[in-house]
């Protein structure tokens, strides 16, 4: 019964995916009649072909890949408010464009596709690397708590540094700016596909590593006694963790609330394995990065808002109205 329902949620959630693309190709600053004109207009064709359809779809693999980083984040620190960004990957990115801003004069407003894998790399060499800095200072992942403080000493000073790099040259915090609030508006085929193929790995993974979590979620003395290498197996998740988050981050900067809404919505609905689960949140967290990109592009169009302020607003609001039901469910209000 519970792979049943598991298997119809993830159907739910793949029909509202493709409901959400046929409408993403069709929402734009020259609304539908890109759509309807792309047969014989080859401009039309280009919009809908090189910037909508890649953008959708770019938006769909990004989300993803945050909701199952946040699956794994949750399950791995036994927490149901860790998410993606927890061991440093996000102020780490932050540093890494803003020393490619620096240093290499990259904007991501840049159409040279060159400026671009400049930024590009350092978002993800900054996120891997802010989680290689926690995990040294931590001695590794054999204590959840000290990997969990290392990486909130991490994000403090990363953060700090990338603010004093900022203070020294001004110039770029419009484009520094673009990065932080997030944005889908750059994502093109390549970037698909790079996201794509590092989804398949880490959902591959992830789901072979699933059992340690569901072994985590009983306790470390149990997850011990049933013969599992906590250690290697924690080294591998994190990896997980690591390459899903910084693909994501370097492809369209800091998306809030996906990866952590995204697990809590699944779990709302299903109560399942983490195997399943990390599978499902992570089809959640692609429709909700969807549903939000063709917000951003509508609500104040032809202008476009950042999707990191929509995902914020309305994570943010998800979460306060759960935190509301639950105090209330427990008689506390």
């Amino acid at each position: 019964m519970m792979n049943q329902r598991a298997s119809a949620v993830a159907s739910v959630l793949l029909l509202i995916a493709f409901v959400l693309a046929l409408l993403g190709v069709g929402v734009g600053s020259t609304g539908f009649a890109s759509v309807l004109h792309a047969t014989d207009d080859p401009v039309a064709l280009q919009i809908l072909w090189d910037i909508r359809l890649p953008r959708t779809l770019g938006a769909w693999v990004a989300g993803a890949l945050l909701g199952l980083a946040g699956a794994v984040a949750q399950g791995l620190f036994r927490n149901p408010l860790a998410d993606p960004y927890l061991l440093g990957s996000a102020s780490g990115a932050s540093l890494g464009v803003a020393l490619s801003l620096v240093l290499f004069g990259v904007s991501p407003f840049a159409a040279q596709w060159l400026m671009r894998l400049g930024l590009t790399a350092g978002a993800f060499a900054g996120a891997v690397g802010g989680v290689l800095l926690t995990l040294m200072l931590a001695k590794g992942v054999q204590h959840t708590l000290r990997l969990l403080l290392a990486g909130v000493i991490v994000g403090v000073v990363l953060s700090a540094a990338k603010e004093l790099i900022m203070l020294a040259r001004p110039d770029f915090l419009q484009s520094m700016q673009s990065f932080m609030l997030g944005s889908t508006g750059y994502v093109g085929w390549s970037a698909c596909s790079i996201m794509l193929g590092t989804w398949m790995l880490c959902m591959a993974a992830a789901w072979a590593l699933s059992p340690v979590l569901d072994g985590l979620a009983l306790g470390e003395a149990t997850a011990a006694s049933l013969g599992l290498p906590l250690a290697r197996l924690r080294r591998g998740l994190v990896a997980v963790l690591a390459l899903a988050t910084g693909a994501a981050v370097a492809q369209t900067g800091l998306v809030a609330f996906v990866g952590l809404a995204a697990p809590h919505l699944v779990r709302s609905v299903v109560k399942t394995s983490h195997g399943r689960l990390i599978l499902l949140s992570s089809l959640m967290g692609g429709a909700l990065l969807m549903a939000a990109d063709l917000l951003a592009r509508w609500v104040i169009a032809p202008q476009e808002l950042p999707v990191g302020v929509l995902t914020a607003v309305l994570g943010g609001g998800y979460l306060l109205w759960l935190m509301h039901q639950r105090v209330a469910k427990n008689g506390l209000l």
